[in-house]
């Protein structure tokens, strides 16, 4: 056995971008991304940027969708270049005998799969657990789906946008005499991507200690329960249904967005009792929070109108500049509601190298979301945006020990 996560034995690798720093958490590990749009990809794309050595396969003709969405530059998709940062890319029919065989030789060579595809399909390319368990017992296999691997909408075809629908978020965002609202980016997608992430980990420490390795069914329709917070529970002890409050909060006020004299648009939230002093103070209305109600959230949250009329009465007459300062000399919580543009050029993201350049083979200099979070001891780190397809299918097949016939032996049958 290994120590720490106790990756598998490596091959020797000719290839540098295969090789991540020293310093990096998941250095040694194995993942093998076999998923598409978006939640296991993006799971996966976490775990590379820990130092996780991450291979992309993709099928020979129809690679990763998210290569072809949104916009484009010089014809190469912008997006694949974040989704598909510090990963090999080889092309794969795993349908086609010989991609089955390679699979399960890099299977057994591997650490952790993630595949989304719909429950059987694996298996009726006979790559199911049973036979990559049988070449690796120490593998994970994390399994993300809409639905999950069982029950009655298992096969369903499912997409975040349908867990963000059927999980309650929908209902409950919007304006009160609006229409429910749907994320206008892949919401769903992303916290089960985190929520993969996590479950490999865990799946991973028990290995640890067990020496074996397991499946994750994560249903992608799950985790928004998890955000949504305690709507269940409400529910099943109140008989309570949260409805569409639009910027409002039915828990707290004043919590809302205000309008600047400028025309600038700012949120502000009190979620603690003593913030909500602080702005009543600040807006020249300290009486109301003497006020019996205004000492619970639930209290202040029945008087929104009230609060709300305070508030943005008081912003609506200076400008975003002076508004930000003011609440910010009496620690009160403020924030302007900033566009991509303004997001790109604020001081604090730029303080924390949130969004950080990147250098890549095809477009050059690019500018990106850094990585998730920063270890002091041992941070992450974007070695490279999204390859081209298949850019690294002979490097990778030679480092599992095929030679330059096999190679054109699998392409010969459409295998690559």
């Amino acid at each position: 056995m290994m120590n720490d996560m106790a990756p598998s034995p490596e091959p020797a690798r000719s290839d540098p971008t295969a090789v991540p720093a020293a310093t990096t958490p998941l250095r040694g590990l194995r993942v093998l991304d076999l998923a598409t749009l978006f939640a296991g990809p993006l799971a996966a794309t976490m775990l590379g940027d820990f130092g996780a050595e991450v291979i992309k396969v993709e099928h020979p003709e129809r690679p990763d969708p998210s290569r072809g969405h949104g916009p484009a530059k010089d014809g190469v998709g912008l997006w694949w270049k974040l989704l598909g940062r510090n990963k090999r890319n080889v092309t794969l029919d795993l349908s086609t005998p010989g991609g089955r065989d390679v699979l399960l030789r890099m299977a057994a060579q591997s650490d952790v799969i993630v595949e989304n595809f719909r429950p059987g399909t694996l298996e009726k390319w006979d790559l199911g657990w049973e036979e990559l368990s049988a070449v690796n017992p120490r593998l994970v296999l994390a399994r993300v789906t809409g639905f999950g691997q069982f029950g009655p909408y298992a096969r369903r075809a499912g997409f975040g946008t349908l867990a963000e629908a059927m999980s309650g978020f929908a209902a409950v965002t919007g304006e009160p005499d609006g229409p429910p609202t749907l994320p206008p980016f892949g919401l769903a997608d992303s916290v089960a991507a985190l929520s993969t992430a996590y479950a490999v980990m865990t799946a991973l420490h028990h290995r640890r200690e067990s020496g074996r390795g397991q499946v994750v069914d994560m249903a992608i329709i799950e985790p928004m329960l998890t955000v949504l917070g305690p709507q269940p529970i409400w529910y099943d002890q109140l008989g309570y249904v949260q409805p569409r409050t639009g910027n409002r909060s039915a828990n707290n006020a004043p919590r809302n967005t205000y309008r600047t004299a400028d025309g600038s648009w700012l949120a502000v939230s009190t979620s603690a009792q003593s913030i909500a002093e602080r702005v009543m103070r600040l807006v020249g209305r300290p009486e109301l929070t003497e006020e019996p109600w205004f000492a619970t959230g639930a209290g202040r949250a029945a008087h929104a109108d009230e609060l709300d009329e305070a508030v943005g009465g008081w912003i609506a007459q200076r400008d975003r500049t002076e508004v930000v300062a003011a609440f910010e000399e009496a620690e009160a919580a403020v924030a302007p509601i900033s566009d991509i543009r303004e997001v790109m050029e604020n001081e604090q993201y730029q303080a924390l190298d949130s969004i950080t350049q990147v250098e890549d083979e095809e477009l050059g200099t690019l500018r990106m979301q850094n990585v998730l979070f920063r270890l002091s001891e041992t941070p992450g780190a974007i070695r490279w945006a999204g390859r081209p397809h298949g850019a690294d299918t002979d490097t990778v097949l030679t480092e599992l020990g095929l030679d330059e016939r096999d190679i054109a032996g699998l392409r010969e049958e459409g295998a690559l």
